[in-house]
């Protein structure tokens, strides 16, 4: 059985800047991938990423909306990956966090 997550992460860096964070920080992520059999799509519409990731015959989609003062992240877990949610969670709101620190 499938598993989504859903976090939101706040930020106090504004609409633009924190886009513009989590395009390079999702650029950088697929720079270090590249090669290693994994599959990387993303899309914006206005401040939403459709994005999906592929490997090993497993696919996780997702979607991320960018506000003034926080980011909405959605992520559908195939089955295989449905028991990692709780660690996956941490992980993604740990990551985006980093990424949308103010430096």
């Amino acid at each position: 059985m499938s598993e989504k997550i859903t976090v939101n992460i706040p930020h106090k860096l504004g609409k633009d800047a924190a886009r513009s964070r989590i395009e390079n920080g999702f650029a950088k992520v697929q720079e270090q991938i590249v090669g290693k059999a994994v599959e990387v799509e993303q899309s914006w519409t206005n401040d939403r990423m459709d994005f999906a990731v592929g490997m090993m015959g497993q696919s996780v989609k997702g979607r991320l909306d960018v506000a003034d003062n926080h980011v909405h992240v959605e992520l559908d877990l195939p089955w295989l990956l449905a028991k990692l949610a709780g660690p996956i969670r941490e992980k993604l709101t740990k990551g985006t966090q980093v990424l949308l620190e103010k430096k």
